[in-house]
């Protein structure tokens, strides 16, 4: 099983990696904001997961770190 790991401060909410993910696992919390203002992502399904680093790859500020 992988893990995905975001970091909030670093997340700007550009939403990138919700739509690289072929399993639809991520989206942009609209609850609540990170330090810098931005709806930060996250994983709605961690057990899901197939650690393909799309998300990760597509990150322009390094925000996301997948572990297989």
């Amino acid at each position: 099983m992988a893990k995905i790991t975001i970091n909030d401060d670093l997340c700007k909410g550009c939403g990138l990696c919700v739509n690289a993910c072929p399993k639809k696992l991520l989206e942009l919390e609209k609850s609540r904001l990170n330090a810098k203002g931005y709806h930060p992502a996250t994983c709605t399904d961690m057990a899901s997961c197939i650690g393909c680093t799309f998300c990760a790859v597509q990150c322009p500020d390094s925000a996301i770190t997948v572990e297989r």
